[in-house]
C-alpha cells in the first residue's frame, strides 16, 4: 500500500511565490499527497491563491510564534506516514520527487530521507547560484561541519513522535538542531537520494543578513549542547566553509 505523504508549507504574506510552490506539489506523479498550508494571518493574497488549488487538504490561518512554530503545527495536524516541509518560496525540481522519496522509504528500517538542493536566483529561477550536494551520511559527518539541506529532508511521522519536533527556542537553527538530534543523537537510519529535489530562492531567513548568520552560528553551538553532544574544536567553524564549494558546482 502506498503511504500517505504530508507536505507542510508555512506561509506569511507569500503571495509573490506561493503559486510556484503549489504548482510543484500539484504536479507530482505520486498519488497520495496531503498538502497542509499553515499561515500566520497573511494580509496579502496568500489565502486566495492557496484556495485555487484543489490538492491543498487544509489551509489554517492563525497567529503563530514564528516559522518553526508553524511547522510544528503542521506536524501535529499531519495524517501522513511520511512528512516533508516545503517553504513557500521553494519548489520541487521535477514532478517525480515524491515518488522517488517514497521508494527509499520502502525499506522499513529507513526513518529519514534527504537529497540535494539548488539555490536559484529569486527572479530568474533557472539561474543556479549554489548547488548543495549533500552526499552520503555517516556517523562522523556532523563533526566535520556537515548537514543535509532541510527542505530535502523527509521523516517518518513516528520519528517525530518518538524524538520530538522543532525546538522553538531556536530562532535561526531549529532545522539544524532537529536534524542533529534525529540523525546523530538518536542515530535514525537515513537514506540519500543523489539528485536535486528542491529549488530554493536566494534570500532565506538564515542567509538574509550577516547578523542572522552570526546568530545562526551561535545557535548551532547551542544545538550540540542541548543534545548532550560535544563538537570538535573545528566543527562549527568548518560548517560555513563547507558552503564555499556549493558555489563552484552548478
Amino acid at each position: 500500500m502506498d503511504p500517505l505523504v504530508t507536505i507542510i508549507t508555512a506561509t506569511y504574506n507569500s503571495a509573490a511565490t506561493l503559486a510556484d510552490t503549489l504548482e510543484s506539489v500539484a504536479s507530482q506523479t505520486y498519488p497520495k499527497i496531503e498538502h497542509l498550508i499553515i499561515d500566520g494571518v497573511s494580509t496579502d493574497d496568500t489565502a486566495a491563491i492557496a484556495c485555487q488549488y484543489p490538492h491543498v487538504a487544509r489551509f489554517v490561518s492563525e497567529p503563530d510564534k514564528g516559522l518553526y512554530d508553524a511547522m510544528n503545527k503542521g506536524i501535529m495536524l499531519a495524517s501522513g506516514h511520511i512528512i516533508g516541509i516545503l517553504n513557500s518560496d521553494d519548489f520541487y525540481a521535477n514532478n517525480q520527487v515524491i515518488e522517488k522519496i517514497v521508494e527509499l522509504f520502502q525499506d522499513p528500517d529507513t526513518l529519514a530521507v534527504y537529497a540535494d538542493l539548488q539555490y536559484v536566483d529569486a527572479v530568474d529561477t533557472n539561474k543556479v547560484i549554489r548547488h548543495w550536494k549533500a552526499g552520503i551520511y555517516d556517523q562522523q559527518a556532523f563533526y566535520y561541519g556537515w548537514m543535509p539541506p532541510h527542505p530535502s529532508f523527509f521523516v517518518r511521522k513516528q520519528l517525530y513522535e518518538q524524538c520530538g519536533v522543532f525546538n522553538t527556542s531556536f530562532r535561526h537553527s531549529a532545522d539544524y538542531e532537529l536534524m542533529l538530534r534525529l540523525l546523530l543523537r538518536y542515530n535514525a537510519p537515513a537514506a540519500y537520494l543523489p539528485e536535486v529535489v528542491v529549488k530554493m530562492r536566494m534570500g532565506g531567513q538564515s542567509n538574509a543578513s550577516f547578523k542572522n548568520r552570526w546568530n545562526a552560528n551561535r545557535e548551532d553551538r547551542r544545538a550540540w549542547t542541548v543534545n548532550g553532544l560535544t563538537p570538535y574544536f573545528f566543527t562549527l567553524p568548518l560548517k560555513p566553509f563547507r558552503k564555499i564549494g556549493q558555489f563552484l558546482i552548478k
